[in-house]
């Protein structure tokens, strides 16, 4: 059994530390934000794969709990028109249909988690430096407190203070070529039945709604253009978002430009950012995991679902491999083709350089290899030794 510090309260954190208790390690988990942040965050889609993983973390009723399943996609063009409509992969197992929720509801899902099983959340802990050694690695945070462990998992997302400090200090997230956009609606025109996510391929941005079972209309846009200004609020812009996203939807006959005029509450507006390719994953005793070493775009709307996949690898490494360097290589051997994968193929939708595909995971068969290595009793295998 191992002392493990995760560094990082978000999805990967939570879900890394549900893994890592599962496979009898001693786990803590530090957040710097100072309680759950339930309200931080625009919405996101688990898919089936991310569900999976969920399955194999024992945490799929606490999230099942919140939010609302999806079940199939539909495909517009610029006129309104239906291209298309097809179940989304594991629409007919409950347990890995797609689910919409908050972010924000996801955290505290997972958090709650944690708690119930007993594994140590320390809120308001902010990291400062790490120092990592021979013998065990030992952070120390702003409030002048320091905690020692065997291993220290860094989870702390898209600009993490552990890949700064440790692992790849020159490494940085760059504009992906978009900016996204968040909102919830209420009593839109586009009162579909819930249970569908529609997409939409406007003639000068993206757009995806799906409704809510109390309808309430949960919607994204893409769009190109310059990046947002660094240090922006998200949720407090210094123009409503509105303004620029109106006049990008207003050209088509869809219902997108209805349910964005028609949305009371604030618009949420960021950059698509991803991890360069290649960027190091670990050194010595620390590793990242989730967004602070490979956050994609969003445009294949996979970023939740991959933390969720890296949790279960990374424990069955760590419970598998004869040590933690074999371990994080080994972890390093399965997740970083795919989440590579990943970051490629939504960049490039983002960028305009790729063409979406008909959704996500629309009619897919599930992939053989990544179930085995995400099913719990499978062994995962050393580098060069699948079958």
């Amino acid at each position: 059994m191992a002392r493990i510090l995760v560094i990082g309260g978000g999805i990967a954190g939570t879900a890394a530390a549900l893994g890592l208790h599962k496979a009898g390690h001693d786990v803590t988990v530090v957040e710097a934000h100072p309680d759950a942040a339930e309200d931080l965050g625009a919405f996101l889609t688990l898919a089936s794969n991310g569900m999976r993983a969920l399955a194999q973390l024992d945490a799929t009723d606490a999230v099942a709990a919140v939010g609302f399943p999806l079940t199939s996609l539909r495909l517009l063009d610029s006129r309104g028109a239906e291209a298309a409509h097809a179940p989304l992969a594991g629409a007919d197992d409950p347990a890995l249909r797609y689910r919409c929720l908050r972010r924000g509801e996801l955290n505290t899902a997972l958090q709650g988690e944690v708690v119930r099983r007993g594994v140590p959340l320390r809120h308001g802990t902010r990291l400062v430096s790490v120092t990592d050694g021979p013998d065990g690695v030992t952070a120390h945070f702003a409030d002048g407190g320091a905690l020692g462990a065997d291993l220290l998992i860094g989870a702390d997302g898209l600009n993490s203070a552990v890949r700064r400090l440790v692992v790849a200090p020159d490494a940085r997230p760059h504009y992906a070529g978009q900016r996204v956009f968040y909102g919830y609606t209420d009593g839109a025109a586009a009162a579909e039945r819930t249970g569908a996510i529609t997409m939409v391929r406007g003639s000068a941005a993206a757009f995806g709604y799906a409704v809510s079972p109390a309808g309430r209309t949960y919607w994204f846009a893409r769009a190109g253009g310059d990046p947002l200004p660094a240090g922006q609020a998200p949720d407090r812009p210094a123009v409503d978002p509105r303004a620029e996203l109106l006049p990008l939807l207003a050209g088509d006959d869809t219902p997108a430009a209805g349910i964005v005029a028609a949305c009371a509450g604030p618009v949420m507006a960021v950059n698509a950012t991803e991890m360069p390719l290649g960027t190091p994953w670990h050194t010595g005793r620390v590793l990242l995991v989730g967004d602070a070493a490979h956050a994609a775009s969003p445009a294949t709307g996979q970023g939740a679902s991959m933390a969720l996949e890296d949790a279960v690898v990374l424990a069955k490494a760590l419970r598998d491999a004869p040590g933690s360097g074999a371990a994080f290589a080994r972890y390093e051997h399965h997740r970083r083709p795919r989440v590579e994968h990943n970051i490629t193929v939504s960049g490039g939708i983002s960028r305009g350089t790729r063409a979406p595909s008909r959704g996500p995971s629309a009619g897919h068969e599930p992939d053989e290899a990544l179930i085995q290595q995400l099913t719990w009793e499978h062994p995962l295998p050393a580098a060069g030794t699948e079958r």
